[in-house]
């Protein structure tokens, strides 16, 4: 190598690390000067971390304690401590829990408090069975003529019932053909329509 290309190569090694240090202060200097927001950015991550962590096991412990007191409530469903405390740890539990009590106990009274549950699906079945449980024809047809009822083709079937029995036949085959042929009680209904036949 010649003594030209020597000197061309050390030009090039102190370029590149003239570059190197220049690039080191600029990095300092941003550090320097956005030294409070980088700091701030890291704490508030870890922060935020930090409370979705706790609130993750907070939630789970929660969860796990309402389970174990309503195997609490089904080994004795007379404890009012343990349904007490249901109701603190998971308001809409403890709703499901009185709503199968109310069944397996028929307690209309019960299912008329729970009409106004925020508990899923427990506020619309509860309307459902207090009607059916009081053989109420006009509570069955207003549950029915709601368009999100669930079991609202049961209910044109329960009130159907109810209607062949006071033998008011042609109001009950009025009921039975509202009840939807896609329906899983459509076979129910047609066979209902032959009852009572005049």
């Amino acid at each position: 190598m010649s003594l030209k290309e020597n000197i061309e190569m050390v030009k090039d090694e102190l370029n590149s690390e003239e570059k190197f240090f220049e690039k080191a202060v600029m990095t300092e200097k941003f550090v320097k000067k956005y030294k409070k927001a980088i700091i701030g950015s890291i704490i508030a991550i870890v922060l935020v971390v930090t409370a979705d962590v706790a609130y993750t096991i907070n939630e789970q412990n929660r969860i796990e304690s309402a389970n174990e007191t309503l195997a609490l409530l089904e080994k004795n469903p007379n404890d009012t401590v343990a349904l007490s405390r249901l109701e603190n740890l998971s308001p809409q539990l403890h709703d499901v829990w009185l709503y199968s009590q109310a069944i397996a106990n028929q307690n209309e009274q019960q299912l008329q408090e729970l009409k106004t549950t925020k508990a899923l699906v427990i506020d619309d079945t509860s309307v459902y069975e207090s009607a059916q449980l009081k053989a109420d024809k006009s509570g069955l047809e207003s549950y029915a003529s709601n368009e999100k009822a669930i079991y609202k083709d049961l209910a044109y079937v329960m009130e159907a019932v109810l209607l062949l029995e006071d033998k008011k036949i042609d109001e009950a085959h009025a009921k039975l053909a509202m009840v939807a042929l896609t329906s899983p009680l459509a076979d129910v209904a047609n066979a209902l329509m032959h009852y009572g036949v005049k």
